[in-house]
């Protein structure tokens, strides 16, 4: 199937690895032309060696001077935005609220949520250009559950939903749709962390997490990052022009977080 996808031109947030990377692979699959940023040093130069299509830059997407900077290089490198990926995000501070560092609490909800203003701010300007304009951002699972230890990341993850949703409201009027994804528990190094602190803190073992992460959904098994590319595809794409304010789960119908 053709979804018209070729030479869209695409900015994705943390897309040198993990869910990020194979989004990009995804739309450089489909004949779309990528834009890349991410604070990995080592992945940026891993991608420029294995995908020398997709141009890149170094950002941190929580600070603003340079999200600036990491606008001026895609859109120079693109020649125009027609979508936004906002898929940047940690997983934050393993723990009871009470016990919780400041510190780590601020930067969880800089990266996963203030993030997607930075970069959306700059993006709809170039984004009213485009005959075929999208931001689709990254929430979770916990965007829509209570999520024991996880209060951050939960609090930053509802926070996309109500962000996309108003969004979708201000920027329906340029034809600028704005969908979020809502995963459940993605296959990758970034859940295999999180399982650990949550075994450590509950002096079981990390086999036994795995399994009641999944004990509450329909369909016992991991997601894979893939399955949420080919969901982007299909948004980004004209066969998706009026999908807009939507938070989209990709979570085997998962029931519930523990």
């Amino acid at each position: 199937m053709d979804l018209g996808l070729k030479g869209l031109r695409v900015l994705i947030t943390a897309g040198a690895g993990g869910i990020g990377l194979k989004v990009a692979e995804a739309f450089l699959g489909e004949g779309a032309d990528v834009h890349v940023c991410d604070v990995d040093k080592e992945n940026l130069a891993a991608l420029k060696k294995s995908h020398p299509k997709i141009t890149s830059s170094v950002c941190d997407v929580s600070d603003r001077i340079q999200v600036a900077a990491l606008f001026k290089e895609a859109l120079a490198k693109l020649g125009g935005l027609d979508c936004l990926i906002n898929n940047a995000g940690i997983a934050g501070p393993t723990g009871a609220v009470h016990e919780i560092n400041p510190e780590d609490w601020d930067r969880c909800l800089e990266v996963c949520i203030t993030s997607q203003f930075n970069c959306t701010r700059l993006a709809v300007e170039h984004l009213r250009q485009s005959n075929n304009p999208s931001i689709i951002n990254l929430s979770s699972a916990a965007g829509r559950f209570g999520f024991p230890n996880r209060s951050p990341y939960a609090a930053a993850k509802w926070g996309v939903v109500g962000f996309t949703k108003t969004i979708a409201m201000e920027l329906g009027q340029y034809g600028i749709r704005c969908n979020a994804i809502l995963p459940g528990t993605v296959e990758g190094d970034r859940i295999r962390r999180v399982f650990e602190a949550k075994a450590q803190i509950a002096g079981k073992a990390m086999h036994e997490i795995k399994a009641a992460s999944l004990a509450n959904a329909s369909i016992k098994e991991m997601i894979q990052p893939e399955q949420l590319a080919d969901m982007m595809l299909l948004l980004a794409s004209p066969r998706g022009r009026t999908i807009s304010g939507q938070a989209l789960s990709i979570d085997s119908d998962q029931q519930a977080l523990v």
